[in-house]
């Protein structure tokens, strides 16, 4: 299944909701189920993110379709990368000409 990393800052709303962070964590665990996909981890970080999450979904569509979801509700916002296994990674490489 492919993965993802999720780099979220909290939007002005998200920030002044901060103590529902725990409730807002359980409805990304959920929205990511119902693409079934999964929530691998996530760490609250300091810098130019607020959290890093690594997720997996089937398919592109299906990471855009939860991403879309997540966005409605207006309290972070995600700058998303689909990452690719070091085994994989390493194959793609070999393959080139």
């Amino acid at each position: 299944m492919p993965s993802y990393i999720m780099l979220m800052k909290w939007t002005q709303a998200g920030i002044q909701q901060i103590k529902d962070d725990a409730q807002r964590i359980e409805r990304l665990r959920n929205i990511l189920t119902s693409v079934n996909g999964d929530l691998k981890a996530l760490y609250f970080t300091f810098g130019s993110y607020d959290k890093v999450v690594v997720a997996e979904a089937p398919s592109d569509e299906a990471m855009g379709k939860a991403l879309l979801m997540l966005g409605s509700f207006g309290t972070v916002s995600v700058e998303t990368l689909k990452a690719f296994p070091e085994k994989e990674g390493l194959e793609i490489i070999k393959e080139l000409p």
